[in-house]
C-alpha cells in the first residue's frame, strides 16, 4: 500500500496557490523593497536577488518534503522539536545578535536566520506526535493536558523571549487549536482561553512594555496622534485608500518611500492594496483561501491521525498568521510586526512555509478523495 501511495499525486490546487503566492510575494518585495535597497545598499534588486534565492531553497525544501513520507517525521518529532528549540537557545549565545531592540537572530557567519520559524514548525510535528499517540488520553488532565502545556510553555516561552508577542500569540493560537482538534474538553478550553488572555494583558500594560501599550492606545484612534503612535496605521491606510479598484499600477507606491515602516515585510499587504488595488489585494485572499480549504480538505480525508493533527496544525498556522498581517495592515488589530506567509521578504520563514507546504502534498498523496 505505501508503494501505491507514493505513486499518487499531489494535490495539484495547492501547490499551484503555493507558487502563485511566492511568485506574487517575489514580484511585491523587488517593488517595496526597492527605496530602501538603494538607500541602504545602493542596490534596488538587494532585497529581490535575497528572495528569490530564499525562493529557491523553498521550492528544493517544498519538493523534497513533497516525497519524505511524512509518517516518518512522527517517528522524528522528538529529535526534530529538540533541534528547534536548541536552535532557539542560540540566540543567547555570541551567535545571536539584535537588530531593532530586539534579540531574534542567529549569525552563522555565511548566512543568518531566525529561529522562531524553526521553532513553529517543529512545535507543530511534535504535538501532533504527541497527541496522536495518546489519543485516549487528551482530554486527561495529569496524561494530557498537563503535559500539553508543558509543550505549548516551552515552544511559545522560547519566542517571547525574543521579545515577539505577536508571534507567541500566532504560535500559542496554532498549537491550541491542534490540541482542541485533538479531542481536549471545552471546560479546559475556556481554563486556558482564561489564563491566556490573563497573560496577554500582563504582556502588555507591564512597565517594561509600555511601547505596547501605546500601539493599543494608538490604534483605538490613529488619526489623533497620526504622527506618534498612529503613524503605521494612519500610512497603512492611506496606501490601501489610495490604491482603489484597480491600484496606481505595480512599482507606483507612494508609501514605500519610507512612510511605512518594513514595507517588504511587515506591512507589505499594504503596499499590494496600493499598488494592485483592490482586485490585486482580493486575489492574494482568494489565493489564500483556496489553500487553506485544500489544506482542510486534506486533514478531513487522511486516515491517521497524526497526519490529521499535522495537517491542521499547519494550515492553522498560515490561516492565524495571514489574518494577523491582514488585520495589522487594515488596522483591524492594534499594530505589531508579522509577516505574511509566503509573500512577505524573509528567507527563514519562506524557507520554513514551503517545507511546511511541502508536508501538507505529501499528505495529500495519501488522501483517497480528488486531488486535482
Amino acid at each position: 500500500m505505501a508503494k501505491q501511495a507514493k505513486k499518487r499525486a499531489c494535490d495539484f490546487t495547492l501547490l499551484l496557490a503555493t507558487l502563485l503566492l511566492v511568485f506574487i510575494g517575489i514580484i511585491m518585495v523587488f517593488s517595496s523593497s526597492w527605496p530602501e535597497g538603494i538607500k541602504k545598499f545602493n542596490d534596488g534588486y538587494h532585497f529581490l536577488k535575497k528572495q528569490t534565492v530564499a525562493a529557491s531553497l523553498g521550492l528544493i525544501a517544498m519538493l523534497f518534503f513533497m516525497n519524505f513520507d511524512y509518517r516518518r517525521l512522527n517517528k522524528m518529532s522528538r529529535f526534530i522539536f529538540t533541534i528547534a528549540i536548541l536552535s532557539g537557545l542560540l540566540i543567547f549565545t555570541p551567535l545571536g545578535f539584535s537588530t531593532k531592540g530586539a534579540r531574534r537572530w542567529v549569525n552563522l557567519g555565511f548566512t543568518t536566520f531566525m529561529p522562531s520559524d524553526i521553532i513553529k514548525l517543529g512545535s507543530i510535528i511534535f504535538l501532533s506526535s504527541f497527541l496522536s499517540k495518546r489519543k485516549d488520553d487528551v482530554a486527561d488532565i495529569k496524561k494530557g493536558l498537563i503535559p500539553v502545556l508543558l509543550i505549548i510553555g516551552v515552544s511559545c516561552g522560547m519566542i517571547y523571549l525574543q521579545k515577539d508577542l505577536s508571534t507567541t500569540v500566532t504560535l500559542g493560537a496554532t498549537l491550541m487549536s491542534i490540541y482542541f482538534i485533538a479531542g481536549m474538553k471545552i471546560p479546559h478550553l475556556i481554563a486556558l482561553i482564561g489564563v491566556a488572555s490573563l497573560g496577554l494583558v500582563k504582556a502588555v500594560t507591564g512597565e517594561e512594555n509600555a511601547y505596547r501599550m501605546r500601539r493599543i492606545v494608538g490604534f483605538l484612534d490613529p488619526f489623533a496622534n497620526k504622527l506618534e503612535e498612529g503613524w503605521q496605521s494612519v500610512q497603512s491606510l492611506y496606501a490601501l485608500g489610495s490604491g482603489g479598484l484597480f491600484g496606481l499600477g505595480l512599482g507606483k507606491s507612494r508609501q514605500k518611500f519610507f512612510y511605512i515602516p518594513e514595507p517588504y515585510n511587515d506591512f507589505i499587504f499594504a503596499i499590494i492594496g496600493e499598488e494592485l488595488g483592490f482586485l490585486g489585494a482580493f486575489t492574494v485572499v482568494l489565493l489564500f483561501l483556496l489553500l487553506i480549504w485544500r489544506g482542510i480538505r486534506i486533514a478531513l480525508n487522511v486516515d491517521d491521525l497524526f497526519g490529521c493533527l499535522l495537517a491542521s496544525g499547519i494550515v492553522s498556522l498560515i490561516t492565524i498568521q495571514t489574518l494577523i498581517h491582514i488585520g495589522v495592515v487594515t488596522s483591524s488589530i492594534p499594530p505589531t510586526g508579522i509577516p505574511l506567509p509566503f509573500i512577505s521578504y524573509g528567507g527563514t520563514s519562506l524557507i520554513i512555509y514551503m517545507s511546511a507546504v511541502g508536508i501538507l502534498l505529501n499528505i495529500s498523496r495519501h488522501v483517497t478523495t480528488d486531488r486535482s
